[in-house]
């Protein structure tokens, strides 16, 4: 069985879960895609066996398309959530963490022509690299997260937790009242712009920022 881990490896004993990810939770995010802003939490899940260490490497499928890059600010789930309240809803985060939600972004496009589910784009082994967690206990206010992501030294995306459409307590319990949360299941808050496609090769830094101090490093490749 696999285990989340917390900072400096260590074992939190919470068995991996499921992935609930927001999508266009950023405005500049949907802008960049030409996607209309969402009125609504744009919910779907991945299932754990998406869930893969973010270090030391990163495996992209190689006969899929394009696969882009998404950095995440991610969320674990410490208590068990149904239809709760945007009061109660922050001590069930256990820790904060960064994700990648990769896409085949070709075909999500064709996917979404039809009129069809993303889960072939998202959902597959592997779509969604997940960093260890720092403690809820180190992050008195999400507000002042931030998270940024370097490709081959280059900044790619570089943004703000305020910046969100939907809060993270107003989501959560918006999400709780459609999919119950259990312990060890991983929340994705959403991407800011600047998201690209991954080659072979690539080089990755991901920081998450509280108040301007990183709060948490991590470096991986890109292998196909």
């Amino acid at each position: 069985m696999t285990y989340h881990h917390q900072l400096q490896s260590t074992p939190c004993e919470l068995p991996v879960g499921k992935a609930v990810c927001v999508g266009r939770n950023y405005a500049d995010h949907a802008k960049e895609l030409n996607n209309p802003i969402p009125s609504s939490p744009l919910l779907f899940i991945k299932p754990s066996t998406a869930i893969v260490p973010f270090e030391p490497a990163i495996n992209v499928p190689a006969d899929k398309g394009v696969c882009h890059f998404e950095l995440e600010v991610a969320l674990l789930i410490g208590q068990r959530l149904s239809q709760a309240s945007a009061d109660d809803v922050m001590p069930a985060i256990l820790g904060y963490g960064l994700a990648l939600d990769l896409t085949l972004r070709e075909l999500q496009s064709q996917l979404k022509e039809k009129g069809q589910p993303w889960e072939k784009a998202k959902a597959f082994d592997g779509a969604l690299p997940l960093s260890p967690f720092v403690p809820a206990s180190e992050v008195p206010d999400w507000r002042a997260l931030g998270l940024q992501l370097y490709r081959n030294g280059q900044l790619q995306q570089d943004g703000a937790c305020r910046d969100m459409l939907f809060g993270i307590s107003d989501l959560l319990a918006e999400i709780s009242n459609s999919f119950t949360l259990l312990p060890g299941d991983v929340v994705l808050t959403g991407t800011p712009a600047g998201v690209g496609p991954l080659q072979p090769g690539d080089s990755l830094d991901a920081r998450l920022i509280l108040a301007g101090q990183s709060l948490l490093q991590i470096h991986s490749q890109i292998s196909a």
